[in-house]
């Protein structure tokens, strides 16, 4: 029998919904919103050339919370994950027991400080212009845009506040008096759990699905964009593009060869905090309790 998700729709003591996050709209004078369609954004690949968690990570290593090696290490062994993740399609019960266990004890304030300063730093100049514009047309019809990943929704939720989108569906931490216990709150956001969220942000909204748009890079995303009446495929893997041709959906790629080639290596880490954080965060832990 399926197990179903319940998406949980509290929030911790900051005020912070947990499961999903509002952002503050983009202007003072926002378009009315429509009442039943909105757009779904993967993050990784799809909004942000490479993938979120990479961009942070090297942000970190900048400011000196971990070295070089460990940032090599985290890359290489989420990279295996990926490849392990693909293999077993889509296993992620290891990942779930190991993937947030590197930020146990940080403060949520200042992962979102620091996201924050990464964001302007590393990630707005590897937004997708043409992904971007997307959104923005979504926006302008009245649209809200949501952020679809497997990152944390608080580091979601600081993308979408950056671009002026709606709001992030992202993998939720546990926070206990304002810092990390290491542990999930459900599961990662990723593959069909994508899709079960989205679905339920739909029905809290009053969203019909059919009139709604969803964008991905991934094959590991068919079942969000199977969700929604326009899937489109953004700068796709070699099967979703196949799956989008035999299904008829729009393809958008973005890329050139040569600048497709160079987002390679940050590109294999987009499945979000996995197994492969742990050791490579045990050492940003340490660096972090000795400030």
């Amino acid at each position: 029998m399926a197990r179903t998700r319940k998406l949980t729709i509290s929030t911790d003591a900051a005020g912070h919904t947990a499961g999903w996050a509002s952002t503050e709209p983009a202007s003072d004078t926002p378009v009315t919103p429509h009442p039943s369609t909105a757009a779904f954004f993967d993050v990784d690949n799809t909004m942000l050339r490479g993938a979120s968690i990479y961009w942070l990570a090297r942000g970190l290593a900048a400011r000196n919370y971990f070295t070089t090696a460990d940032l090599a290490q985290f890359a290489w062994r989420q990279a295996r994950f990926r490849l392990l993740a693909a293999e077993h399609a889509g296993d992620l019960s290891r990942a779930r027991e190991a993937a947030l266990a590197f930020v146990a004890g940080w403060r949520v304030d200042d992962v979102e400080r620091l996201s924050e300063e990464i964001f302007d730093e590393l990630m707005a100049p590897r937004i997708w212009a043409g992904s971007r514009a997307l959104a923005q047309t979504h926006l302008d019809a009245g649209q809200r845009v949501w952020l679809v990943s497997a990152t944390p929704v608080e580091i979601g939720r600081v993308i979408a506040q950056r671009l002026g989108l709606t709001g992030a569906l992202g993998t939720v931490a546990e926070v206990v008096d304002g810092a990390y216990t290491g542990r999930l709150v459900g599961d990662l956001m990723h593959g069909p759990a994508k899709a079960e969220a989205v679905a339920q942000l739909a029905a809290v909204e009053g969203l019909d699905l059919d009139t709604c748009s969803a964008y991905s890079d991934s094959v590991n995303d068919l079942p969000m964009l199977s969700t929604v009446g326009h899937p489109v495929a953004v700068n796709p893997d070699t099967a979703l593009r196949r799956q989008a041709r035999e299904r008829g959906w729009q393809i958008r790629d973005f890329r050139t060869g040569r600048r497709a080639a160079r987002i390679a290596v940050p590109s294999t880490v987009a499945a979000g905090f996995l197994v492969g954080a742990v050791s490579a965060g045990l050492a940003i832990r340490r660096r972090w309790a000795s400030n």
